[in-house]
């Protein structure tokens, strides 16, 4: 049975299920968070462009769970790159969340069509890193090439990459880069919410028919079964929901194992087409907004 946490590559142990927050508005997100924590996630992933940060710390400084048993994870956006830029933008993000150390640090997006930028608040996230100010770094939506021309650049390899991971769209081949380096995937609409997002005749991947038969097989729903399939295959998910007995469910994925042909049957539905942004698409131009300091 695989276990509920995962080991970093420079030995940070991280909750292999998380919370997210992404598009939660502000003002849902402080009793989402609150009642996720209740029921039993240690593990929230948010960012600065989310522009719920400060709402994640309030949760967190309410309940009832001790600080240091919560593994925090944000993101700097692309418009605070480049190494000053960056280590404001982690003093933003710390000042929001109400912590003085962020357990996981990464750098939203690879912004190809400015990487020496990219590379600059890398550097920065190891500074962070070197000065105890964050316990791990990693990055969000890199593509093989990206990762590449980072490993070449920089000293520390990324604990994570964030990407988007779900039955219909599986990014092989950034997995395995992921592995041969060490670096944790981390699956971002890792139920294929984005997919609901597609051109009309896609199938939502809540209601495909070989996702459904192994869901009755193990008296289990869709989304469990696709969560267990991200935890048995060693990656971190990250789901996201507002409502109480859906986070329980979400969470409630290690008490049954999908044998070696059902997580093939998984595999099998890649399509190759994603849901979010193009990647190599994302330029300062069009995805740039200023990241406010309150």
């Amino acid at each position: 049975m695989s276990a509920t946490n995962l080991r970093l590559n420079n030995d940070v142990v991280l909750p292999a299920i998380g919370f997210g927050v992404f598009q939660t508005p502000p003002e849902e997100t402080r009793a989402a968070v609150r009642a996720a924590l209740d029921a039993g996630y240690r593990h929230i992933d948010t960012a600065a462009a989310y522009g719920n940060e400060r709402q994640v710390g309030e949760a967190i400084q309410a309940s009832d769970v001790d600080r240091g048993q919560i593994f925090v994870e944000t993101k700097i956006w692309i418009s605070d790159y480049g190494y000053d830029r960056t280590l404001h933008g982690f003093e933003k993000s710390a000042a929001k969340l109400g912590v003085e150390q962020v357990d996981l640090l990464i750098l939203h997006q690879a912004l190809p069509s400015d990487f020496e930028r990219t590379l600059e608040a890398y550097r920065a996230l190891e500074t962070l890193l070197a000065d105890g100010k964050v316990r791990a770094i990693g990055v969000s939506n890199f593509m093989v090439e990206h990762l590449s021309r980072l490993l070449d650049a920089r000293d520390v390899v990324p604990a994570v990459n964030q990407i988007e991971v779900h039955p219909y769209f599986t990014q092989p081949e950034v997995q395995a880069f992921n592995t041969q380096h060490g670096i944790l995937t981390q699956a971002w609409s890792p139920i294929g919410g984005i997919t609901f997002y597609r051109e009309a005749g896609h199938t939502s991947t809540l209601k495909d028919p070989a996702i459904a038969e192994i869901a009755v097989k193990h008296g289990k729903t869709p989304a469990q079964v696709m969560l267990r399939w991200h935890v048995q295959q060693g990656r971190s998910a990250i789901p996201k929901s507002t409502r109480p007995a859906r986070m329980a469910e979400n969470l409630d994925v290690f008490d049954f194992e999908l044998s070696t042909a059902e997580l093939a049957s998984l595999d099998a539905l890649n399509t190759g087409k994603r849901g979010g942004p193009e990647p190599t698409a994302i330029t300062l131009q069009d995805y740039g907004r200023p990241i406010p300091e309150a």
